[in-house]
């Protein structure tokens, strides 16, 4: 059995900023289990529309990730491809408030995965 390899708590949410675990602010981010990074939308063409796409949460599955929160932002605007939900994990979905709290709570007994949007 592989060893529970916690995934960073988020420590602070607001408008446009996102902290997690002693980390400087972030706008978006990538959290996985034993790390986080910014969440750069140009590395693979993301848009509102049609939104996040699997090569988005490729890093987080590479990471060993066994489910994936993924955030719409702090008014839905963020849209999940399709073909996203394809995964053979499970993969929450939620505004990014909800999806924050779901995400911390996760993280004490799920190797979690999540892609967090601060905005819109």
């Amino acid at each position: 059995m592989k060893p529970h390899i916690h995934s960073p708590r988020i420590t602070h949410l607001c408008w446009g900023k996102i902290e997690i675990e002693g980390q400087q602010h972030l706008k978006d981010a990538k959290c996985f289990p034993g790390g986080s990074t910014a969440w750069d939308w140009g590395e693979t063409g993301t848009h509102h529309v049609p939104g996040i796409q699997p090569s988005d949460v490729k890093e987080l599955l590479e990471h060993g990730a066994t489910c994936l929160v993924l955030s719409t932002g702090f008014l839905g605007k963020l849209k999940i491809s399709t073909d996203t939900f394809q995964q053979l994990i499970p993969v929450h979905v939620r505004q990014t408030q909800e999806a924050v709290a779901l995400y911390n709570k996760l993280t004490e007994t799920e190797q979690v995965g999540a892609l967090f949007h601060s905005t819109c």
